[in-house]
């Protein structure tokens, strides 16, 4: 494709391949996400166990957001995504070898689950980081629109495609061991055939390198509104992690089938990718924080309330839930501003504010899970649900408080100039 023209639609044309690298290893990486959970149900666990599994994988996957923008500061970021297809593999082959395959010995399985935590955020948010310096502020929105379009299809939709086919004629277990090739794929264009490179300052100290990943916690105290940004960050995706582990189960009782779920769940984030390019467009058009604040706040708890009770109002119509499904995906992707917003929020140290950003990004991974394990029980599905959509409703009030300095969330630049620098 012309690079004019991905310039023009908002794509950074220098790091398109890096981009297609993005897509491919989170496909690998998401392809269990949304059957991992029933399917282990299956063969004698309970939902506190899975629950359990994926906390602690959202803890370490939480540390490791947090580090990938710091560790780009410090180390660039090839150095750092390599970084994260190693550790990967590494827990992925421990996850399987030693745990799923050894008659799912479950003290190995989280072992090797939570070691695989560190992996894809030192790989795909350190592109996010490649991606803020490397982008023109007045195109910056659009440009995280697309990392979180080929993030997001990679991880729910392609990923989720994939296993139906892959479950069918490979087995789970072998479905499982392919995403290391897929992992490998996507790091080979990302990283090998993606000839962009972003030089940061050279030449520090060992202390100036402290120093560098200490303001990854620091610049939360030094700006505060970074640090709202973050927890916006993390409500935003809370809900993606709950959901797989609770409403498959949830939806059974109206006759929803896994399999079912599994194509409900590709249609949710088919319609989300597409989103994240429509909503990073108009968040650059009506305002960064206005595009956070209704259509992603207001309108994501109105339908994560939909979820639970369009089932029971529609007696389990796979079209109702299915459009209420897709109408979240879509209204999820109205966050994507953020991206932009919060890096804006400094001058400099940008790698730091987004390493708070990508901690809020990590963290849904260990939150989701955890409030299905704690709330279930006492709670039922209905308690949970209505935790999350309140969740949706706070996220709304704390971006109004995220503002721009001038009060302004729209960045005026002289177009020749950003023109000049876009490449």
């Amino acid at each position: 494709m012309n690079n004019k023209l991905l310039d023009r639609i908002g794509l950074p044309s220098n790091l398109a391949w890096g981009y297609l690298g993005i897509l491919i290893f989170m496909m690998g990486d998401g392809l269990e996400i949304a059957w991992l959970s029933p399917w282990l149900m299956e063969h004698g666990f309970t939902v506190q166990q899975n629950s359990l599994l994926f906390t602690v994988y959202g803890v370490t996957l939480a540390i490791s957001s947090w580090f990938s923008g710091v560790l780009v500061e410090t180390l660039g970021p090839k150095r750092t995504m390599w970084i994260g297809v190693t550790v990967y593999i590494l827990g992925t082959s421990g996850f399987i070898g030693l745990g799923v395959a050894n008659d799912f010995n479950y003290a190995m399985m989280l072992i090797f689950y939570c070691i695989r935590g560190f992996g894809y955020p030192l790989f795909a948010y350190s592109f996010l980081v490649w991606i803020a310096y490397k982008t023109p502020q007045q195109r910056l929105s659009s440009a995280v629109g697309w990392f979180w379009f080929v993030f997001t299809g990679g991880l729910n939709v392609l990923g989720a495609y994939y296993s139906v086919w892959a479950i069918q004629n490979l087995g789970h277990i072998n479905t499982l061991w392919t995403s290391i090739a897929l992992v490998l794929t996507g790091a080979v264009f990302a990283l090998i055939v993606n000839k962009d490179n972003l030089v940061l300052k050279s030449g520090r100290s060992t202390n100036d390198k402290l120093k560098e990943l200490a303001k990854g916690l620091t610049i939360a105290k030094e700006e505060p509104k970074v640090l709202l940004g973050g927890i916006v960050r993390t409500i935003n995706t809370t809900a993606q992690f709950a959901f797989p582990i609770f409403l498959p189960t949830y939806l059974s009782d109206y006759g929803i089938p896994t399999t079912t779920w599994l194509g409900i769940w590709a249609s949710i984030f088919t319609s989300n990718i597409l989103f994240n390019l429509i909503f990073g467009i108009v968040g650059d058009k009506l305002g960064w924080r206005n595009t956070i604040m209704w259509f992603g706040g207001v309108g994501c708890g109105i339908t994560t309330l939909g979820l639970y009770y369009i089932p029971q109002w529609f007696a389990g119509n796979v079209w109702a839930i299915g459009a209420m499904g897709i109408l979240w995906g879509a209204l999820l992707a109205a966050y994507v501003p953020l991206s932009a917003l919060v890096p804006s929020l400094v001058d400099k140290d940008k790698g730091a504010a987004m390493s708070i950003l990508n901690l809020g990004a990590g963290l849904p991974t260990f939150v989701g899970p955890a409030i299905v394990g704690l709330f279930i029980g006492p709670m039922g599905a209905q308690g949970v649900i209505w935790i999350l959509a309140l969740l949706y409703f706070t996220s709304s009030v704390l971006t109004y408080f995220i503002k721009l300095p001038k009060e302004s969330n729209e960045i005026v630049l002289d177009s020749k100039v950003a023109n000049q620098n876009f490449n």
